[in-house]
């Protein structure tokens, strides 16, 4: 048996536990694919080919010897360029981290995927120090969307996106601080999972902006979603903000009805400034689901801009030494963006976060009669490369400031959202689906439900 594109995790692991494929096979197979269609997606930015190799014949050798194997046996994956792998310098989208010494350990998150068997088979492309919507890396060249080769993938998790929606590998692994998984899984029409601030470990990998930070999955399938979340899961001393949650394993649970569930339809902020395309996503979802309820979210815009606050003048706090010393080597909209953070004053700063407070305690109370909302991931579906304004309504906006404007106020406290793809023509864009904090199950089951339902849906990749 040969491993195909269109193969789940799912089945790669069965397989190649149940020995109708080998681990080397499937690595093949994945290495073979990336070498035909890299070349003009542009998603990864190093192979790790022979760890690859020596991964799954060590998968193989156990199999043979009759060991038990991960839930992720043979699987392969490849992660956003700022985590660090054994052996490869952690460049984090920018020119400068390349002057960096190779990493000496992976990413937690790399461990605990290898762990559950899953083979590591590259880096890939991001937007600069992860500050970026577009996926469009002045350095490396920008991520090409798999449906249509003239537009963005989105970013900063770009590589992560196209390598996925491609069909690459049916895993990649990201990060999200405004948006950067869901923006990219909207656009390159995937499931994506930005968890509960803290659910999982960002020890070893380059950080942007340490309070808003998040580390999670990519997949085409709501299962492979929940599979990879699952092997990730846990407590680790060395990230200070995931030490306080057991495992609480989701996959067994996706399966439940949903039909129990309050939902409701994000109303107000997040029905502005939306193309008919993604009102359409909306619609289908809610009725999919028959969540007619229309639920304001007070100060959605006011997160927004505080948001943005944060960003900015932590962002800044950590690059301040590269930017005295090597100022010509950033990409000149991440530099200027970071120097006018690091003016920002500081009781600017100061109302954000008290405003932070206020905001998260206006969603505790939301989340106290609703377990769901409902919102557009993106505005629009994926727009061209190089694109600098769209036109909504006959206003002209900026592209790069504007694809996360539905994205940011909910990583702004941290909540977890699966962003479901709906493949419309001509092409797919996604659904966040949010739930209160540390209830990754609740968006994890209406996005296989949704996906049962035929609603949400990975389509085929159309321009490779």
């Amino acid at each position: 048996m040969t491993s195909k594109p269109e193969m789940t995790a799912s089945e790669i692991a069965s397989a190649v536990a149940g020995r109708r494929m080998s681990a080397l096979d499937a690595t093949e197979a994945a290495l073979s694919r990336i070498k035909q269609h890299d070349g003009i997606l542009n998603s990864f930015t190093d192979v790790t080919a022979e760890r690859a190799r020596a991964k799954a014949r060590a998968i193989d050798a156990e199999i043979a010897a009759g060991k038990e194997v991960g839930p992720l046996a043979g699987v392969p994956f490849a992660v956003k360029n700022l985590f660090d792998a054994a052996g490869l310098s952690t460049r984090a989208g920018s020119k400068i981290n390349r002057d960096l010494a190779p990493a000496k350990r992976d990413a937690s998150l790399i461990e605990r995927m290898e762990a559950a068997g899953a083979v590591l088979v590259g880096a890939l492309n991001m937007g600069e120090y992860a500050y970026d919507f577009t996926g469009e890396n002045v350095h490396d060249g920008p991520s090409r969307n798999p449906h249509d080769t003239t537009r963005m993938t989105g970013g900063s998790s770009g590589g992560s996106g196209s390598a996925v929606g491609g069909a690459l590998v049916p895993i990649a692994l990201g990060s999200d601080t405004n948006g950067s998984i869901r923006v990219p899984s909207s656009f390159c029409g995937i499931f994506g999972l930005k968890p509960t601030y803290g659910r999982l470990s960002r020890a070893r990998s380059f950080p942007f902006v340490a309070s808003l930070d998040h580390l999670g999955p990519f997949a085409r399938s709501a299962a492979d979603l929940a599979l990879a979340y699952d092997a990730m899961q846990g407590p680790d001393a060395e990230d200070s903000a995931c030490t306080t949650r057991g495992l609480e394993p989701t996959l067994p649970l996706i399966a439940n009805p949903v039909s129990d569930l309050r939902i409701a339809i994000a109303g107000g902020y997040f029905q502005k400034n939306v193309f008919p395309e993604a009102v359409e996503a909306v619609s289908r979802v809610a009725k999919a689901l028959g969540a007619t309820k229309v639920v304001d979210v007070p100060g959605a815009a006011r997160a927004r801009a505080a948001a943005y606050v944060i960003t900015t003048t932590e962002g800044a706090s950590l690059h301040l030494d590269r930017l005295r010393k090597r100022p010509n080597d950033f990409d000149p909209a991440v530099r200027d963006r970071l120097i006018a953070g690091a003016m920002v004053p500081a009781p600017m700063v100061d109302r954000a976060q008290k405003f932070r407070r206020w905001y998260r305690a206006q969603l505790a109370e939301i989340f106290k009669s609703v377990d769901v909302l409902l919102a557009p991931a993106t505005p629009c579906t994926a727009p061209k490369l190089g694109q600098v304004n769209f036109n909504l309504d006959g206003v002209e906006l900026p592209v790069r400031a504007n694809i996360g404007v539905h994205t940011q106020p909910i990583s702004f406290i941290g909540l977890p959202v699966v962003a479901v793809p709906v493949p419309l023509e001509p092409l797919p864009i996604g659904v966040q689906i949010i739930a209160a904090p540390w209830r990754e199950d609740i968006a994890l089951r209406v996005a296989h439900a949704l996906e049962k339902m035929g609603v949400a849906a990975a389509p085929a990749p159309r321009g490779i």
